[in-house]
């Protein structure tokens, strides 16, 4: 479980959280929705200890995490995939796997590959070759290799085609199925949301305006205009 309570964080002086609270249920998919500057990525790097949070609390699995430096978040069980994927384009795929395991590497566990069978036959590529959609399989895969417990993904859909957005909804599900994992989805495709999530909320200027039960959501729902202007 993920509890956000209070949270302040932003960039010097300049907040971009404001009070933000909210509770992300073990073993579930809760989605964050909102346009682009509302604070949604500061939200992902402070929960991940990218950016030092001014003041609340972020607990994960009872333990608070607040202000502890990134290195010491992942081991707790959070792993990241931020927006732009961030993979190692000069690496291999298979070095690229093997950095994800925790702490400092070592072999890539075997599910991994049998989640992402596609990776297994292109371990021996440079991930700069790959396309967009499989420079995300791997980012995801990365994240994953490190058994974490919590995942944070930021707009893993940005640039893919439908057919392959329908694909990672349906592994997502199955992987939070299997391992019980905590998904926290950050994401603007209402069709993502809306096959994966349970609960999604909405950040508007860096403070939680809402929520709703993510099944309900239709695109033209008042609160899909409201805070997405779709």
């Amino acid at each position: 479980m993920l509890e956000i309570s209070g949270l302040h964080a932003g960039y010097g002086t300049s907040m971009v959280l404001h009070g933000v609270s909210m509770t992300i249920p073990r073993g579930t998919v809760t989605a964050l929705m909102g346009r682009n500057g509302m604070g949604k990525t500061t939200l992902c790097r402070t929960l991940m200890g990218l950016v030092a949070p001014a003041s609340g609390s972020i607990r994960h699995d009872e333990a608070e995490i607040a202000g502890l430096p990134p290195h010491r978040v992942a081991a707790r069980g959070i792993a990241y995939v931020p927006q732009g994927r961030g993979i190692f384009e000069r690496f291999t795929v298979q070095e690229n796997l093997e950095l994800g395991v925790a702490p400092w590497g070592g072999r890539v566990p075997a599910h991994v590959y049998r989640w992402f069978p596609l990776l297994a036959d292109m371990r021996r590529r440079t991930a700069g070759t790959l396309s967009g959609g499989e420079q995300q399989t791997l980012a995801l895969a990365r994240a994953l290799a490190a058994n974490p417990t919590t995942l944070i993904l930021d707009e893993p859909s940005e640039g893919l085609q439908p057919s392959l957005v329908e694909e990672m909804a349906t592994l997502l599900l199955r992987i939070v199925g299997e391992r019980r994992m905590t998904l926290f989805l950050v994401e603007q495709n209402l069709a993502l949301v809306r096959r994966t999530a349970t609960i999604v909320a909405f950040l508007v200027d860096g403070v939680i305006a809402g929520g709703a039960a993510a099944r309900e959501l239709a695109a033209n729902s008042p609160l899909i205009h409201r805070h997405l202007g779709l």
